[in-house]
């Protein structure tokens, strides 16, 4: 599934206030890194965001925002919302700080070396 590159420029846009912040490709969309660990990304047209399982029910009862199913169950920890929900830059930039202080109070991991 290939990702809707206009907010994958939205998304990036939203974490240059982030440093340490890498690009990947998995999930067949582009997922953001922040200190070795997914963030968020954009799959097709939706925001992945990955909010922990403390955060997890809350951010489900937020509009728009449903269970990451990548593999037809649930991931719990990560959400994706629908375009509605971030169509504002307020809404994005509330959904990537979410994502943001999860993944800041986690360790950092270690670089991972290319094959």
């Amino acid at each position: 599934m290939a990702y809707d590159e206009a907010v994958a420029r939205r998304v990036r846009r939203t974490m240059t206030a982030h440093p340490g912040v890498a690009e990947q490709k998995m999930f067949g969309g582009l997922a953001f890194l922040l200190r070795g660990h997914m963030c968020c990304g954009v799959v097709g047209d939706q925001l992945m965001v990955r909010v922990g399982s403390d955060d997890y029910e809350a951010a489900l009862s937020r509009p728009h925002a449903r269970p990451m199913d990548f593999t037809g169950k649930a991931l719990k920890g990560f959400v994706y919302v629908g375009p509605a929900g971030f169509a504002s830059a307020a809404d994005l930039e509330g959904w990537v700080s979410r994502a943001a202080r999860f993944v800041s109070s986690l360790p950092a991991k270690p670089p991972q070396r290319r094959k």
